[in-house]
């Protein structure tokens, strides 16, 4: 395609369309946990990461409301500047005392802190070792490191093992989600971080998916494991479980301090405003006063794998929020999700580049904001599409 070739734009987008690939956006208007108005109509959806229903918690949304009348709506200039405030300072020791870790660095945005994260620790002359299922803002970070990529196929540990006993790399990391984002499986964490001990390695966890719903507490993948090591690196999301924005990454307290002077995501960005990050301490708070709402969750989860166990679509093996429906084609999950939204249900349509080809799915996700009722309500439609016969 020549450089700014309108025509060619359309003519690729016009093949998207073709091969059932094409997205657009749907204008949410009003939201009720997952209760929504989409577009001018009422869907009950079953599409957000807010696994917790903590997005619209009253508590936070008070926080948030006088941390702005205090601090005003914007951190103005990045944290090395004068974007640190008190709030994300607390914030910080907050979230390391949370996952059991002596420290941590905040960001605006899980995708920023993972791209600036990666070139941090390696470079030039080093290795990284990725899960082949591995998140979009890993794979980015992995490129723009520079380092050698030796990709792995999905949770293969002998695989995985034969790449690190090859490298001669003096510098090594292995890189993997905790829990997949599409797939909802958990990655074995405990076997990844023995190969990295036996073979002088690192293990940088992405526990987007796991922050605020494994583990004692809540306290994530790590803790759900038991793990403990300096040779871990930790990084969650905030705006999944934890309910509003931003991101962070844990650790030793050196490894904090050096990647501070280095991640230019961080470096070079204004900081998230002290009104989010007071959100979060009040959802740190809720968390652990609220513990209901994680046993919630997770009923929920097992609530929909036994009622999905009887339809002709495979559901594989997943304990998180995250439930995947296979369908294959992309025509057929379009048509699926089609079928479902016209009974009132939005449940996204999940396709290539997203997940491989041939592998489209509708990919359920789980608040403690559903009911069962509703859970069952969802369970209801996809029987009697089931016994409709294909969509």
């Amino acid at each position: 395609m020549n450089a700014f070739d309108l025509d060619e734009m359309a003519a690729q987008l016009d093949a998207l369309d073709g091969s059932r690939l094409r997205r657009r956006r749907r204008v949410v208007q009003q939201v009720d946990g997952p209760r929504m108005v989409v577009d001018g109509e009422s869907l009950l959806a079953f599409c957000s990461n807010d696994y917790l229903g903590l997005a619209q918690h009253p508590d936070l949304v008070a926080a948030a409301q006088r941390a702005a009348q205090q601090y005003g709506v914007g951190a103005t200039a990045s944290p090395l500047v004068c974007g640190h405030t008190e709030a994300h300072d607390a914030l910080e020791r907050e979230l390391a005392a949370f996952v059991g870790l002596p420290a941590a660095l905040s960001f605006y945005a899980g995708f920023a802190a993972n791209v600036g994260l990666l070139p941090a620790l390696v470079g030039r002359g080093d290795a990284l070792f990725c899960d082949a299922l591995n998140h979009a803002c890993l794979i980015d970070g992995a490129r723009l490191s520079g380092a050698q990529i030796a990709v792995y196929p999905h949770g293969d540990l002998a695989a995985l093992g034969e790449r690190l006993a090859a490298s001669a790399a003096e510098r090594k990391l292995v890189v993997t989600d905790a829990v997949f984002s599409m797939d909802g499986d958990l990655a074995p964490l405990p076997d990844l971080l023995a190969l990295c001990e036996r073979h002088d390695a690192w293990l940088l966890v992405d526990d987007a998916h796991g922050f605020g719903v494994l583990g004692p507490g809540g306290r994530g993948s790590a803790a759900h494991f038991g793990l403990q090591s300096t040779r871990l690196v930790y990084m969650a999301t905030l705006g999944k479980a934890a309910g509003v924005a931003g991101a962070f990454v844990a650790g030793d307290a050196t490894l904090i301090d050096w990647l501070l002077q280095r991640i230019r995501s961080y470096i070079f960005a204004t900081a998230m405003p002290a009104m989010q990050a007071e959100a979060l301490r009040e959802s740190l708070r809720v968390m652990q006063r609220e513990p209901q709402r994680r046993e919630h969750v997770l009923a929920l989860v097992r609530r929909l794998r036994e009622g999905l166990a009887g339809l002709p679509w495979a559901n594989p093996p997943s304990a998180t929020p995250i439930q995947p429906l296979m369908l294959g084609g992309n025509a057929q999950a379009l048509a699926m999700a089609a079928a479902l939204r016209r009974r009132g249900l939005w449940v996204p349509a999940i396709r290539p580049p997203t997940v491989p080809a041939g592998s489209a799915r509708l990919r359920i996700t789980l608040s403690a904001a559903h009911t069962a009722d509703e859970v069952d309500r969802l369970l209801a439609a996809l029987h009697e599409i089931a016994a409709e016969g294909p969509p």
